[in-house]
């Protein structure tokens, strides 16, 4: 476990950061992600008992359910934090961040792997579902509220119920930010679509009875 670079990492990513004593004590998804790291040793030295009863101690302290087996990579940021759940077979690539309120969870009763993979610098927003043993591609941003049930590209942003991609970026931000008041509407956008083509229907109407008075 590296404690330096996960301190670092809050402060990078989180302006209201002022202290190091604030950091440790004042921020739940840090202390989620330590208890983590613990229980999924444990997990994978076959302590699974006592792997399950420190990540339920994590919840109860925390918000955050973390199960023991999940896999998370480094530098993995958790903003607020409270009502997040990582199932079991999740796969966190590295410099990925999560808001509050967000599953990566299954879909039923399957067995295997039945969770999200994510890639490198993945954010999700508030209240996202990202559901199933599906692939998120590096660089990818998933809008608040979203629910994800397909792989999405790497470089793509997702927003809506079910979730679509609106942007695709040839390269993977620099930044783990998600400008979510910019974020394209996919049910505007598809509304003006066909607002635009009435309008040339409309146009082409009125040239066709134009033509019929002149003859």
């Amino acid at each position: 476990m590296n404690f330096g670079e996960d301190i670092k990492t809050i402060f990078e990513r989180d302006p209201a950061a002022r202290s190091f004593i604030e950091v440790l004590t004042c921020y739940p998804g840090l202390r989620a992600i330590w208890l983590h790291r613990i229980a999924h040793f444990l997990w994978n030295k076959g302590l699974r008992f006592l792997a399950r009863l420190i990540s339920e101690l994590g919840r109860f302290i925390n918000g955050i359910e973390i199960h023991p087996g999940a896999q998370i990579g480094r530098r993995f940021f958790i903003d607020h934090g409270t009502g997040i759940v990582i199932g079991e077979t999740t796969i966190i690539g590295d410099d990925c961040t999560l808001f509050q309120g967000v599953t990566l969870g299954g879909t039923g009763k399957e067995k295997g792997k039945r969770h999200p993979t994510l890639g490198n610098g993945v954010v999700i927003g508030a209240g996202a579902k990202i559901l199933g043993n599906i692939e998120i591609g590096d660089g990818v941003r998933i809008g608040a509220g979203s629910v994800v049930i397909k792989s999405v590209p790497q470089n793509c942003t997702v927003v809506g119920v079910p979730g679509r991609i609106v942007r695709r970026r040839e390269k993977r931000p620099k930044e783990a930010i998600l400008d979510h008041g910019n974020l394209p509407d996919p049910i505007v956008e598809m509304l003006r679509q066909l607002e635009n083509q009435v309008n040339t229907l409309n146009k082409h109407l009125a040239e066709y009875d134009i033509q019929r008075e002149d003859f």
